[in-house]
C-alpha cells in the first residue's frame, strides 16, 4: 500500500476520451492517458484491503462479482505507485495472459467490486486503466520479450480457434513445453477480438503485436482452416495427442417476424466483421462491407454489441441510428436490490450512444420495444413496426407480453440483429463427436474441461456460452492446465 492515505488525498480521474463528434470521424482508439505522476496517484488509491474484493471472483446471490483471473491488484497497484514497472509487470502477468486486452475491452468487474466503490460506483479505483498502463509500459521499456522454453515435451496439442480463450490455452501450453498448433478459420488470429470488437476499442496491431509474440514463442498457427469443414476433425485427433475446441459462441440470435428475411437484415456480427475486414485490408477503400452510408439504421439489441453498431454506422455516415432495447430502462443508481459488490444494474451510456448524442442531439435507445414485422418492398427492406413490451408473470411464469396499441411504424433501410447468441455453431462440435449442453454449449462434467470425446478438451463462450474477454481467458488458462494433467499426470501451470 503506497500511501495509506491515497484514497482520500486522490480523486478518480479515469483516462480521457477523445471528443465524440472528433472521433467519430474516424476508426483510431480514443481513449487518450494520463502522464505517470497522475497514474501513481491514481494506484496510490488503492487500499490494499484485508479482503481484496476486485480480485476474488465470488459468488453472490447468483453474480460473479470479482476479477476471474483473480489478479493480484493490490500489489501491482503498490508497484505501480512506487515506480517498480517491471515488477508491477511481472506481478500482472502472473495471472494474466493478455492484460493489453482486458485494459482495452473487459468492462472491469474488478473495479464494481473494489471496496472504494462501497458507497459510490464512481469513486473505484481505476484498476483498468492501470493495468493498461502497466502492460503498455512494460512492452514499450522492453520488459516483454519472448519466454522461449528450456526444454520442450514430445506432445502436440491442437487449439481449434484463436479467439481469447484459445490463446490464453495455447500460451499456457506452450510454456509448459508442449508443441502446440493453432487453427483459425478465418484469414487472421483473434476471433471475436480480431472480427467482432471494432478497432477503436481495439486497434488490431495490438492483437498482431501479441500474435507475433506468440510466434516467436514458438506457438504455430494455421490460418483458412475450418476444422470439421476443410480440415477433417479425425486426422486432428489421429495426429495430436490432445485437443481444445475454443470455437466461441457464434451462432446468432434471430429475429423471428415476417420480413427477417429479406435483403437488409444482417447479423451485427457480419456487419462488424465486413467492417473491420475492409478497414484493415483496404483502409476501406476496397467497398467490400455492409456500407450504411446515408441510410437510417436500426439496431436489435442495448447491449455492448449493439453500441459497437451504433459507433461503427456513424463513423460511416448513417443518417441515423435507433437502437431496440426489449428491457426496460435502467436505474440511474443502484437499487437496494443490487447491493455492492454486485455488478451494478445502472444505466451505462456507452461510446456509440454518446456519440449519436453529439451527432442527432437525443440517446438512440429506445426501451421496452421490439420489432413486430420488417416492411419490404422487392424483398428489400424499407421500415419496421414496433411494439412496446414488457414483463409480466403470467401462471407464475415469468413472461414477454406486448402493451396493446402501442404499435409505431419506422423508416429503415438497414436492420442489424444484435440480440445475443444461441450457443456455438455445431458443425466443429460433431464433427469431433463431443456432446451438446442445453445452451448448445459442448458439454463436460461440473469443474472439468473434459469433453465426452477421449482427449478432446473444450474452454471459453464454446464452453460456458456467450460471456466476456475475462471469462474466455479465464477458461483457456484453466483448461491449459487440464490438459497439462491429462497429458503429464500432474502440471505446474
Amino acid at each position: 500500500m503506497g500511501r495509506d492515505n491515497g484514497f482520500l488525498l486522490f480523486s478518480r480521474r479515469d483516462n480521457p476520451s477523445i471528443d465524440a463528434l472528433t472521433r467519430a470521424t474516424n476508426f483510431k482508439e480514443f481513449h487518450t492517458y494520463l502522464n505517470e505522476k497522475d497514474r501513481k496517484e491514481q494506484a496510490a488509491r488503492c487500499m490494499n484491503c484485508g479482503v481484496p474484493m476486485c480480485q476474488s471472483a465470488i459468488r453472490l446471490s447468483g453474480m460473479v462479482t470479482g476479477c476471474p483471473l483473480h489478479n493480484l491488484i493490490p500489489e501491482w497497484n503498490d508497484a505501480l505507485y512506487n515506480g517498480e514497472y517491471e515488477t508491477a509487470a511481472k506481478r500482472l502477468m502472473a495471472t494474466s495472459s493478455f492484460p493489453e486486452f482486458t485494459g482495452r475491452v473487459c468492462p472491469a468487474l474488478c473495479e464494481k467490486a473494489c471496496n472504494c466503490g462501497n458507497n459510490d460506483i464512481a469513486d473505484a479505483v481505476t484498476v483498468h486503466d492501470n493495468e493498461l498502463f502497466i502492460i503498455e509500459k512494460a512492452f514499450t521499456e522492453g520488459f516483454i520479450k519472448p519466454r522461449i522454453p528450456k526444454i520442450r515435451t514430445d506432445k502436440k496439442i491442437a487449439v481449434i480457434g484463436s479467439g481469447p480463450a484459445g490463446l490464453a490455452a495455447a500460451d499456457m501450453l506452450n510454456r509448459r513445453g508442449h508443441n502446440v498448433t493453432v487453427y483459425e478459420r478465418d484469414d487472421r488470429a483473434g476471433g471475436l477480438l480480431q472480427y467482432g470488437i471494432p478497432n477503436m476499442k481495439l486497434d488490431k496491431h495490438i492483437i498482431e503485436r501479441r500474435i507475433q509474440l506468440m510466434e516467436k514463442e514458438g506457438v504455430s498457427f494455421i490460418y483458412n482452416a475450418d476444422v470439421g469443414n476443410t480440415v477433417s476433425a479425425q486426422e486432428i485427433i489421429s495426429e495430436y495427442d490432445a485437443v481444445a475446441l475454443c470455437c466461441g459462441a457464434k451462432n446468432p440470435r434471430p429475429l423471428s417476424v415476417p420480413g427477417s428475411n429479406a435483403e437488409g437484415v444482417l447479423f451485427a456480427v457480419d456487419f462488424l466483421k465486413s467492417v473491420t475486414k475492409s478497414l484493415m485490408n483496404s483502409g476501406l477503400k476496397d467497398g467490400q462491407f455492409f456500407d450504411p452510408k446515408g441510410k437510417d439504421i436500426i439496431v436489435v439489441g442495448g447491449g455492448d454489441t449493439g453500441n459497437d453498431c451504433t459507433g461503427t454506422c456513424i463513423r460511416l455516415g448513417a443518417a441515423s441510428v435507433t437502437q431496440l432495447e426489449m428491457m426496460p430502462c435502467p436505474p440511474a443508481e443502484r437499487t437496494a436490490s443490487n447491493p455492492w459488490p454486485q455488478w451494478p444494474k445502472v444505466l451505462k451510456t456507452d461510446y456509440g450512444q454518446q456519440e449519436a448524442i453529439a451527432e442527432w442531439g437525443h440517446d438512440p435507445r429506445i426501451y421496452e420495444t421490439t420489432v413486430k414485422e420488417i416492411y419490404t418492398q422487392d424483398n428489400r427492406v424499407t421500415g419496421i413496426k414496433t411494439v412496446q413490451v414488457e414483463f409480466k408473470t403470467i401462471d407464475g411464469k415469468r413472461q414477454l407480453v406486448e402493451k396493446e396499441g402501442s404499435e409505431k411504424e419506422m423508416k429503415a433501410d438497414l436492420i442489424l440483429i444484435a440480440a445475443g447468441f444461441l450457443g456455438c455453431e455445431e458443425y466443429t462440435a460433431q464433427a469431433f463427436g463431443t456432446e451438446l449442453g442445453a445452451r448448445t454449449t459442448v458439454a463436460s462434467p461440473a469443474g472439468s474441461y473434459k469433453t465426452s470425446v477421449e482427449k478432446v478438451f473444450t474452454a471459453g463462450d464454446m464452453h460456458r456460452g456467450q460471456s466476456l474477454v475475462v471469462w474466455a481467458i479465464c477458461e483457456g488458462r484453466e483448461c491449459a492446465k487440464e490438459i497439462d494433467t491429462y497429458l503429464m499426470g500432474y502440471s505446474n501451470l
